[in-house]
């Protein structure tokens, strides 16, 4: 009887962690094995934190950024962000709504910074049968501060509580360049949010 009290305060208590969206096939990977459709819903709703070193530019000045973001679904294929950060410029926030089509494999977001500029981004989805994906944003041209800047985003989910972010800027029409890679932890504490 004690323990299958104690069991049973252990299941309640700890927190399950996030699985791989590769199923587990029991053997190893073949070629030919269909690679799965991310599940965007099982893998980003919850808080992640961020430290992002920045280089200067149009953006703001150079130095780190912390701070979190926050992912909810709002239905079966749309969902909101909002990030909280602090960096070299001050605090600011960046909220984003994403449209994700699984059978598409393609994603769209509209992003607001409250540091005076907005954008859109469009991505295709990818991945592999070691169950990494990755989501290849490119914004349209925007406006900031007299200049056009466009920005590209390459989101590396390498684990079910990591993904990585490679940035980079273009301004004027230049060449793209880096604008750091942060690394993204999700907190493993609290069931995320399936509704809001």
């Amino acid at each position: 009887m004690k323990a299958a009290i104690f069991a049973l305060l252990v299941s309640v208590s700890v927190p399950q962690l996030p699985k791989s969206q590769m199923p587990d096939l029991g053997r190893p990977t073949r070629p030919n094995d269909e690679q799965p459709l991310f599940n965007f819903e099982e893998y980003f709703p919850g808080t992640w934190t961020f430290e992002w070193d920045v280089p200067e530019g149009v953006l703001g000045p150079s130095g780190t950024i912390k701070g979190t973001i926050a992912y909810k679904r709002i239905d079966a294929q749309f969902f909101e962000a909002e990030t909280t950060a602090n960096g070299p410029g001050g605090a600011f926030s960046v909220k984003e709504t994403i449209a994700y089509r699984k059978d598409g494999k393609t994603a769209a977001r509209w992003v607001t910074d409250s540091r005076g500029f907005a954008y859109a981004q469009v991505a295709s989805v990818g991945g592999d049968l070691g169950g990494y994906f990755n989501f290849y944003y490119d914004s349209a041209p925007f406006q900031y501060k007299g200049k056009t800047v466009r920005i590209k985003n390459a989101l590396r989910l390498v684990s079910p509580i990591r993904y990585r972010n490679q940035a980079s800027i273009s301004v004027d029409g230049g060449p793209f360049v880096n604008y750091g890679n942060p690394w993204f932890e999700k907190s493993t504490s609290a069931a995320p949010s399936k509704q809001r």
